[in-house]
């Protein structure tokens, strides 16, 4: 019963409603009410920003920026109060209440991301979750936030290509995970659990290998040499 209130209950809500939030998809929402077309159907054929933005323009792009990065900042919030609820009413033995709410900090970004690249009210064809990924990082980790949005905006500024950016920042997630909860926080501050140390990072490997697994397709254009570089719809 403990485990069942303390773990299974608040995990259960957390996957429940952050995958429902994360499939609101915002690139067919503004799409549909700028051009009253499917962003799927346009361009790339990826419900993103970059592709609304080539596609739409400019407005559509910063409405989708703005909601997508949003919805994954309100996951995320949503995932801790939940966590940080049952860790006070029923708190599990040898697990730190600040460790607990970052493990559902960590599982409602990845459902949240998952409803985004799956949207179930969509047919479960969305987008890439590179925003809403970075708005999980910012709420989880700020020292990971700044080290994957400067490995991306290099990577942008040096191919201008925002596909090889959000690759490049995929893989830079469990990496600086790596280094800042484990090296850091662990080894030198013994401020964190082991346990806690493979968690995270575990769950980063999952989140940045679905964001690169979800560009597979640039991954084959950029080894052609037939990927597109960043551009901007005019009116």
């Amino acid at each position: 019963m403990e485990i069942l209130l303390g773990a299974v209950l608040p995990a259960v809500l957390t996957i429940v409603i952050a995958y429902l939030l994360g499939s609101i998809s915002f690139s067919i929402i503004f799409t549909k009410l700028f051009s009253h077309e499917d962003i799927r159907e346009m361009g790339s054929g990826n419900a993103g920003t970059t592709n609304v933005l080539r596609s739409v323009g400019a407005k559509a792009a910063a409405c989708t920026f703005i909601f997508d990065f949003a919805k994954g900042v309100l996951a995320v919030f949503i995932g801790k109060l939940i966590f940080q609820y049952f860790a006070a009413a029923y708190p599990l033995a040898g697990v730190p209440a600040w460790e607990f709410v970052q493990y559902g900090a960590y599982l409602a970004g990845a459902l949240c991301v998952l409803g985004h690249d799956f949207p179930a009210f969509f047919g479960f064809k969305g987008g890439k979750g590179v925003l809403t990924s970075w708005s999980i990082i910012l709420l989880i980790d700020w020292r990971t936030f700044l080290f994957v949005i400067i490995v991306f905006i290099l990577m942008v500024l040096f191919t201008r290509m925002v596909s090889a950016g959000s690759i490049s920042a995929g893989i830079a997630f469990p990496i600086s995970t790596f280094l800042f909860n484990y090296l850091v926080d662990c080894v030198w501050k013994g401020s964190v659990s082991v346990t806690y140390c493979m968690i995270s990072v575990i769950a980063a490997a999952l989140l940045g290998g679905l964001l690169v697994w979800q560009h597979r397709g640039n991954i084959e254009r950029l080894r052609n040499g037939t990927e597109k570089k960043l551009s901007v719809k005019k009116h």
